[in-house]
Order: C-alpha cells, then structure tokens, then sequence
C-alpha cells in the first residue's frame, strides 16, 4: 500500500495514515444495494477493482466497522435483520482485537543492562480477507525482584506488508525479511535489514528455487552465529513441461524463452505433494545465501527421497579449517510404519518418521574444495526426531520425538525429549549416542506430570546456564511453560499456576522470559518472568516473578470488554464412564478426563430457587478435533462471541485427548464413535446433574473429528440435543478412506493400533464394513435435530464430498439442514472472511433455535 500522507497527532498517541480513496469516501466503503435473507442468510461479499459489490447485510456491515469504528445506518429502501446486524456488529468488535503471534528479545542498543522485545501483532483486516501483521519495540530495563519494571513501548506500531517470514538475527543487529513471490514465474525476495536502513536485496530467481517454506512444519530459516550466512528450506524449482505444436520437435521456444506460434505447454507428470495445506507445494530442499554477496546455492548430498525442513546451523568449530555445518529434519516420501507407496498427509499428522541430519553447507558463490557432501543420519534408532536446537555453549543438541505416535499410528501422542551430546571439534563419524531427557508418561497421578506435548521448540529456548530448556506444553486442559534441565532430566513448572489460565512461551534473554497469559475469559496478556534468585529455577527450586507488560495495541470495544467481565469458567472433573462392565481399563484411561465449563452470566453455581431454574443459559457443548488434540483454557474470540451472545459453553477433552498421559490417549483407538461420545455424555450429564445447564437446551458444535462426534451424538443421543453445527466433519469413514490424505487415520482410529498391519489401498468389504459401522452416517436415520454445515471445497482432509453425502441422505429423510460451501477454504475453514461468516451464521442459527 502506497501511502499518501503521515501525520502523527498532537498528543502523539494515534498516527494517521491516508492513501488514495479510489472507491473509499474517507475511512469507510461507499454503500451499495443489498439484500435481507433473514436470520439465516448466507454471507457473502467480494472485493474488486478498489469497490464493493454487497451481496448480503451482515459481512459488509461488519467491513464498515473495521472501516469506520460505528455501524451504518441502512439506506432508504434498505432491509436489514436487526438480530443478525446486532450480531455481526457484536463478532466484529471481537475480531478487532489484536492478537500477539511472535516476539523476539535482542539485546538493548542503550546499553544499561535490559533487553528489547520486538512483538509482531495481527489484526484482521475483512475487506482484504487477509490480516494485518505490525510490529511494536518495548525496552525492558534491568529488574530484580525488588523493583518494578518501567516499560517504555516505541511511539507507534509499524505494519509490514507483504512480509511471509521476519527473522532477525542472534545479535538483533540485522533482520531478514522473506517475501515469496506472487506467482510461479516471479522471484523470492531476502531483504536484510540494518540498523536504519536496508543492507541487501537479494532475488531469487525461479530457476533457483520457488516459495520459501513458512507454514510452521517444514520451515525452517536459520541465521549462522558470525551472522554471515542464512540457511532456509524453499520449494526445488518446477520441472520443465512438454511442448507440444509445430515446432515441438526443436525446443519450441524463442531466444526468449516464449513459445513460438503454434506451441504450447502441456501438463507432465504428476507430482505428489503432502496433502492438506501442501496442494501443488514442490519439495522442500535447503539453500544458503551469502549476507555480503547475495549469492544462494543449494545445499547437496541429501537424497531424492528426504524432504527437508526445520534446518539450523550446528556450531562453529574452533578449527578454520573445519566446514560450517547444518542439522535439519528429514521426512522420507514413503512412511515405513505404513505399507503404501505415497506419501500420506503431513499437516497436523506426527505420526510420520522422521530423523534429524547433518551435512556440510555449502558457501553461495566459492567451488567447494573436497568431495561432494554427503547428509548424515544422527537419530539412527529414534523413529521421530524433530525441532531440533543448540544449546548455547555449542555442547548438546536437543530435539523433540513423537516416537510413541510413529509406533502405534496415532496422529499425535504423548511426545518426549532427547540430547545428542555435540563435539567440540564438530567433526561426526559414527553412530552418536542418544541420551532420553523425558520419557513419555503412561500415566499420572492427579496433579502430576501428565507428560511432554509439545510440537516445537521457540529459536532459543535456553537459560543462560546452557543446561535449562523452557518450553510450552499441555498439562491437561490447560498450556503451562515448563524448566527442563537437560543433564538431569528433573522438571519443574514455571508459569504461574495461581490461576486456571494457560500460558506460551515467546522469547528469553538473560534469565527472563516473555510469555503471553489468556483465558477464556481474559485475551492476551504479554507476561515478563525472571527468577527471584539464582540462575536455575530445577536444581534450585527457585520461584518465578511475574508481572504484566501492558500493551497500548491491545485496546477493544466496550461491548466487549463487558461481556468478558461477566463470563466465568472452570474445569469440571468427569469420571470416566464405564460403558462396557467387561471391558478392562488401563490405569490412565480409567482416570477422570476433563471439561471446561464457561459461563456467560457471572455465576458458575446453579440457582436455588425454582424460579431462576428458567433463566439458565442455553448450553453449547463445543468438541475439539484430532482427536488426539485438546481444548486448552486460552482465549477464543469466536468462543468468546458465542458466550457473549448468551450462551454456556462446555468444552471437552475427552479421553483420547493430549495432555492426560499416553494410556487415556491410547484407550480411544478402535473406540471412535463408541467411547469419546460416551465421553460426552457423561460431561453433559454432569452439568446437567448440577444445575448448571437446561436439558432442553442444548447444542452441539465441533469440528473435523469434532464434527464426526456432534453428527453421531444426534444420531446416537437424538433427544438430548436441540440443533448440531458441523464444521468439515467426518460423516462416512468408509467413504472417506478412499479420498483423503491420510487413509491411515481411517484404519488406526477404526481398528485400533491393529489398524497399522490392516492397512491397504484397497480395502475389504469386511474393512468397509468396519469403517462404516464407526461413522455417523450408521445413525443417520435416528436424527431428528436441524443442522448447520460449514464446508471447505478445498479440503484434502475431509473432502467436501463427505459431508454433502450426509447432507443430501438428511434432507432425503425431510430433515432441515443448511449448508455454507467456502469454494477456496481447506479443512481449517480459517481465512478471515471464512471464519467470520462462519461464526456469525452459528450464531445467528443459535439464537433461532435455542433462545
């Protein structure tokens, strides 16, 4: 974006930035015509060539809120839905709350003993459909438990546009900008950043590589320590196509590069990629680039068959004549806990080996003086090996394992954590011992230690003793930051545990720490830890400071920030059914699994009296996907927007979930369908049996697996529930088999961990048999509650396909059902537009059949 003019107020306290209107009156968009289709209607709205075209009320009224700060008036003629226009007007308010995503900590330049915190924030942007990402600098000056911190913030934040990847350096003294291009011809940008003012530009063409990988799996962008070089993983250039015409049988094009009249281009082979979210996503090979020179070169020596990711540089040897070398994590195409030939899908699958590498890099621009590199196997005997870091002394490699997911084909379990001790002279040969930090927990007793779930290490997660590792993890329904010190392995939890609210890791220097602390009923606060004596807080015992850093961006609308202050929560302990008298539990699935329950009203206790008894809130139960994932008591905006709207929510993790011990996870395989909605009707009875929630009104929303569990309960429980809402649900797993991503989930959470020896390309009528009976659609002819879908067309999880078979076999049998297709939304349905007509429409279908 262009901007016009600059203009900072009097009091310095806001900035004004202006652009050229074209279709824009000032701040807000010019209205256009628009049509009512009640409190059900479907949103949608489109952005072209600077102007609006509305083609309902709801979505373009809440662009004129981010636009303007106030709702329009409807123009003369106009027809409006006052319960939908209040809603959206409500949902927007909640969108414009700025989220905190990153933030890195760099030494100060002022030289007094504190640190600088560089916070990147984001902040929907709904006419654009995209976000808004900009960055504030705060000064943390030197504390002690004694003082409190006077926090001095930048004047203004400052947007970054265009920007896939920020990276700054180990010093702070440079930061690496990634902008990927916008199409397949066009080249990656590398801007490297100085104090003041731009260092390099560096354009990779085409040729050399395509998109730099930034999706949070595979990516992977590392800084050497002399801040010389950056390594980074990036999409290996697209072959060439066939040409095909009148000249095809000479090369077909000009000294250009066009086609000659008459050619054209055909299609080739077909390239596999990995799946959801990775549609047309070439493999990710690592490149280096010189900081001084701007030359990029491929990294050699790793083989076809190995995708790289996560890549950081190892130490730098003592020795000159030592190479500089890189570990990375390596994937291979065909996943050998499985039989098949193809590569099964990556996203939020842990389930995959992988094993950490190291190979010699490569300096961009200079012929290499001995012979080509070879990459090295370093976690031979570890099935799963992943966000591999250093410590700072340069004498121990760590890594997280999701080994116990590879062996028995969960998509996710209970994760553990392992160290490779490192030579000083950085020269590997043979087989390096691997020492086990955290085992996976089996189970726990009630207050222990549940055990490891973590997905990723932050770049530097170390103290400055070079022994203590802070990472994030789920301790049951709540995300707690833990102390690991590696030599010995003992633990302790370092986030404050006075309240039920979770926490994240964001960043550390000189012993503290910068966390962010929400709750269902409270957004995000920016947290500032340091020890209150010591240097460590495991071998010590040492406590924790924390106190608030306030934010001036993170500022919202009254309307919200009253109904955050009358919501309430807590997590309900729910015994485990017994649903089978014969069926034997293991220790850790016999123990009680949880719920968090939140209260739009101020009070949690139920009413004493028969007449408040009709003044309990409708009842939301709200199901997490995976399965093997978990609702966490963080903030939600959009579970924030149905409380607001007047309704309980009841969020559970039932067994099966992460975060209670690898036993009670384990106990859902080849129990789907059966045990987890149990699970759920237990956790509705609870509530249900203490007052706290009207049997008559009670919906159920979840998504993915989520979804699979709302359709079968009102299939299964069809009295028991008022309304259902599905987002991407798996309706028919016999169906879905044959067209997903990932057919190994079908067979593991049908079958149990037999599922891995069954599992075939082509299954059985007995197989689909099994599959079908575990589905939803089994139950179909019991339902007798309206439904609402929410379905992404792109989706390669749950293809679309699955839930339009459940929808049309409904409306065969005279059900009401309404169904909102998003043509370019995958499995998440989370682009900004998407997301927001989405809950607005649960919202509004809420109100109609539960108020």
């Amino acid at each position: 974006m262009a901007v016009a003019l600059v203009a900072a107020s009097a009091s310095a306290s806001r900035l004004l930035l202006t652009t050229n209107p074209g279709r824009f009156v000032g701040c807000r968009w010019v209205p256009q015509r628009r049509g009512s289709h009640g409190s059900q209607q479907k949103l949608r709205s489109s952005v072209s060539g600077g102007s609006v075209r509305r083609k309902d009320s709801c979505v373009v009224r809440a662009m004129d809120q981010v636009a303007s700060g106030k709702v329009m008036s409807p123009s003369a003629g106009e027809k409006t839905d006052a319960s939908s226009d209040a809603e959206s007007e409500l949902l927007q308010a909640f969108y414009a709350i700025p989220s905190i995503d990153k933030a890195w900590t760099i030494p100060s330049r002022k030289g007094e003993g504190g640190f600088d915190v560089v916070v990147a924030m984001s902040q929907v942007n709904l006419p654009a459909n995209a976000k808004r990402t900009f960055l504030s600098t705060v000064y943390i000056p030197e504390t002690t438990a004694a003082t409190t911190p006077d926090y001095h913030w930048s004047p203004f934040p400052f947007e970054i546009s265009g920007a896939s990847l920020i990276v700054p350096s180990p010093s702070g003294a440079k930061v690496l900008i990634i902008r990927n291009p916008k199409d397949a011809t066009s080249p990656t940008k590398l801007e490297i950043w100085g104090p003041g003012q731009l260092l390099r530009e560096i354009f990779v063409p085409s040729s050399v590589h395509g998109s730099i990988y930034g999706d949070g799996w595979f990516e992977g962008v590392s800084w050497s320590q002399n801040e010389e070089f950056v390594a980074y993983v990036a999409e290996e250039p697209a072959l060439s196509r066939p040409i095909f015409g009148q000249n095809a049988s000479t090369s077909g094009q000009n000294s250009n590069g066009a086609l000659e009249a008459g050619n054209w281009k055909g299609q080739g082979d077909w390239v596999e990629d990995w799946g959801e979210s990775y549609s047309g996503k070439r493999r990710p090979v690592l490149f280096v680039a010189n900081v001084s020179t701007g030359a990029v070169q491929v990294v050699e020596g790793i083989a076809r068959d190995v995708s790289a990711g996560q890549v950081v540089w190892a130490p730098q040897a003592a020795s000159s004549d030592t190479p500089q070398s890189l570990v990375f994590v390596g994937w291979s195409s065909y996943a050998d806990n499985f039989t098949t030939p193809r590569k099964l899908g990556m996203k939020y699958c842990f389930n995959r080996p992988c094993y950490l590498y190291h190979v010699e890099a490569p300096v961009p621009g200079k012929e290499p003086s001995n012979a080509a590199p070879v990459a090295t196997k370093l976690s031979e005997g570890v099935s799963s090996a992943f966000s591999p870091r250093f410590s700072p002394n340069g004498k121990m490699l760590v890594f997280l394992s999701a080994q116990a997911a590879v062996n028995s084909g969960a998509h996710n379990a209970t994760n553990s954590l392992h160290c490779i001790d490192w030579p000083a002279d950085g020269i590997i040969s043979g087989k390096r011992q691997i020492r086990d930090v955290i085992n996976v927990v089996q189970h726990a007793e009630e207050g222990a230690f549940p055990g490891l779930y973590c997905s990723n290490l932050i770049a530097n997660p170390w103290l400055n003793d070079s022994s203590t590792l802070l990472l994030a993890s789920s301790w049951r329904s709540q995300q707690v930051i833990l102390a690991i010190d590696v030599e010995s392995g003992t633990m302790t939890k370092v986030s404050s545990s006075e309240s039920m609210a979770s926490w994240n890791i964001l960043g550390m220097q000189n012993s503290c720490v910068v966390a962010i602390e929400s709750s269902p009923t409270k957004v995000q606060s920016l947290m500032l830890g340091h020890l209150a004596s010591g240097d460590s807080p495991v071998k010590g015992g040492k406590e924790w400071n924390w106190s608030a850093i306030n934010v001036p961006s993170l500022r919202f609308a009254a309307k919200v920030e009253t109904a955050m202050q009358s919501m309430r929560y807590e997590i309900l302990q729910v015994p485990a059914p017994m649903t089978d008298p014969l069926k034997s539990l293991s220790e850790g699935s016999g123990q009680p699994f949880e719920a968090i329950f939140v209260s739009p009203t101020g009070s949690i206790n139920p009413p004493t009296d028969e007449a408040r008894i009709e003044s309990i809130p409708p009842l939301v139960v709200v199901l997490h996907g995976g399965p093997h994932s978990v609702s966490q008591t963080s903030f939600s905006r959009n579970a924030a927007f149905l409380s607001a709207l007047g309704f309980s929510l009841l969020h559970v993790n039932y067994r099966g979930s992460l975060g209670f011990g690898e036993e009670a996870l384990q106990s859902l395989l080849g129990n789907v369908g059966r045990q987890d909605v149990g699970d759920v009707l237990a956790a509705l009875d609870l509530v249900i049996g203490n007052g706290m929630a009207d049997p008559a009104r009670v919906a159920v929303l979840g998504g993915s697996h989520g979804g699979f569990l709302a359709a079968h309960l009102v299939g299964q429980a069809p009295d028991r529930f008022t309304t259902a809402i599905a987002r991407n649900p798996v309706c028919n797993v016999s169906s879905m088999v044959g067209i997903t991503d990932i057919p190994d989930w079908c067979y593991v959470e049908a079958f149990g961990k037999e599922g891995m020896t069954n599992y075939t390309e082509a299954p059985s009528v007995k197989d689909l048999s099994v599959l079908y009976q575990c589905s939803p659609i089994a139950h179909l002819s019991k339902v007798k509650v309206p439904t609402l879908f929410l379905l992404g067309a792109q989706d390669r999880r749950v293809p679309v396909s699955n839930g339009f078979q459940y929808v049309q076999a409904l409306r065969a049998r005279g059900q009401e059902v309404k169904v909102i297709l998003f043509p370019e939304d995958l499995h998440a349905i989370d682009r900004p537009q998407s997301d927001f007509e989405s809950f607005l429409n649960i919202g509004v279908w809420l109100k109609r059949f539960m108020q």
